[in-house]
């Protein structure tokens, strides 16, 4: 390739990288805030033993998720050539046959799984709506990959919009009407066929059957690591939680999901966002070491710069919203496993981005071995916590374990040189200065929504106008580039 195509075509990628993760961020940012406020009703309306349910439900068909996929999937994503149809249609294939053998087997054993749990006809009924809505996601994977390939995240962000609105909006109705449990039945079937026809619309693609062992050969020497990783990580969390179905009480797991629900929602939103573009980015610049170095680094900077003042601020304001909310102290018992949960989320905003790295160069036996020390740690932690200090135990052993992370960074920076406490020290310090504050002042008066939004503005000018002062001119330079990238679209 000639000098000037090359350059013409890193400088497309990093466009596409650019506007992907400004238009999945604010294309998701209303849906995150109707996600945010219809999470919150629905914790007003069910009771804690209701989320247990769906909590440990929900763990168990994910962990049958993550058999549904050989990794191929993720194959095609970071392969280097474009994908053929026989790489398509093989993948579709494999996935199709995978994913029917585990629903019929779902199906068959779903009576003796809800009598283990003890669950009744609606917790039934929402174990086998969650287990045929797998059918409706595996179909949804070769159009979205085509997309993904593409870096066509504009169109890639759509169907998620949609899914997300469908399944909370129905949920929220239903909850309100007195439906209880099956109000999360009736909302996963809706957001399954709701996903599956935008996609669909979206990214036309004619389903095709058969196997080209070739092709199968090729993408199966990454995809299986890869999924190997990703069966490890249920093994590590779903299982556990599975595990933890018959050693807690639905009251315990809830306390356990919503803990986790909000510790996890700056994640969710904002290294999501960012995450769902690295990946592929990440891959089309893995013989570019230097775009590739720059591309890690304004990552890191651009979650951290986000997530760390959001986790800080949920932490700071959480004990004051349970007080100030109707119906809502009765989540005070989670409110220990929120702080050590929001230690998770705070090493998961920059070990995301290592792991992301490491699969894209296509090393992912390096986060096989390190999903396995985390499995094996998880378990070796966490159970024995729970003995010692009740439900409370599960988020320890999960902030403990967090911690190792940070040890990714010698593999990435051997095949790739990045400076990390340089993009993370600030956002941590200013985050930090902002709680402070903020705790302060709530600390300092009385308990009203008024001296809450209060204390949320005065946080939010404290971070925001530290930030001005320390990184002008990065931020600067990070918005003249998203300006020119969108203007330029």
């Amino acid at each position: 390739m000639a000098d000037s195509e090359l350059a013409l075509d890193l400088e497309l990628i990093k466009k596409k990288a650019i506007s992907g993760v400004v238009t999945f961020t604010l294309r998701t940012f209303f849906v995150q805030i109707f996600t945010f406020t219809a999470t919150f009703v629905l914790t007003i309306l069910l009771a804690p033993s209701v989320f247990g349910v769906f909590f440990v439900v929900s763990a168990f068909i994910n962990f049958f998720v993550y058999f549904s996929d050989i990794g191929l999937a993720a194959a095609l994503i970071q392969k280097k050539e474009n994908p053929t149809k026989d790489d398509l249609k093989t993948t579709f294939t494999i996935q199709q046959i995978i994913i029917f053998t585990l629903v019929a087997l779902g199906l068959l054993f779903s009576s003796k799984i809800a009598s283990f749990y003890n669950l009744d006809e609606s917790g039934l009924t929402l174990l086998r709506v969650l287990i045929i809505s797998l059918i409706l996601s595996s179909l949804k994977t070769i159009p979205s990959i085509i997309l993904e390939r593409d870096l066509n995240f504009t169109k890639l962000v759509i169907p998620q919009i949609a899914e997300n609105i469908i399944f909370y909006t129905t949920a929220v109705i239903l909850a309100m009407n007195k439906f209880g449990i099956s109000s999360f039945s009736w909302a996963i079937l809706a957001r399954g066929l709701a996903g599956l026809v935008t996609v669909y619309v979206l990214s036309p693609w004619k389903p095709s059957f058969g196997i080209n062992r070739i092709s199968a050969k090729q993408l199966t020497s990454f995809g299986v690591p890869f999924q190997i990783n990703s069966i490890l990580a249920i093994l590590k969390d779903d299982l556990l939680t599975i595990f933890l179905g018959k050693i807690l009480t639905f009251s315990q797991l809830g306390y356990i999901g919503w803990s986790q629900k909000w510790a996890f929602t700056p994640l969710r939103f904002f290294m999501d966002n960012v995450n769902k573009v690295t990946f592929p980015t990440y891959a089309r610049l893995q013989e570019h070491s230097e775009e590739l170095k720059k591309a890690i680094e304004k990552s890191i900077f651009f979650v951290t710069f986000l997530v760390y003042p959001s986790v800080f601020g949920i932490v700071a304001i959480a004990p004051f919203v349970l007080k100030l909310v109707p119906s809502y102290e009765k989540w005070q018992p989670a409110l220990p496993l929120l702080y050590w949960f929001s230690i998770n989320a705070l090493f998961s905003a920059v070990s995301t981005t290592f792991t992301n790295t490491l699969f894209a160069i296509g090393k992912p036996k390096i986060v096989l071995k390190y999903m396995a020390f985390w499995t094996f740690a998880t378990w070796a932690l966490t159970v024995p916590l729970i003995f010692k200090f009740g439900y409370v135990g599960v988020g320890i052993g999960s902030a403990i374990v967090s911690t190792t992370s940070v040890t990714l960074l010698y593999f990435v920076n051997k095949s790739v040189k990045v400076n990390i406490l340089g993009n993370i020290f600030g956002p941590l310090i200013i985050s930090t200065l902002m709680f402070v504050v903020t705790r302060f002042i709530l600390s300092n008066l009385s308990v009203s929504f008024s001296n809450l939004i209060l204390a949320i503005i005065c946080g939010a000018i404290i971070y925001f106008m530290t930030s001005v002062i320390l990184f002008r001119s990065h931020l600067q330079k990070d918005f003249k580039v998203i300006v020119k990238s969108l203007i330029n679209k």
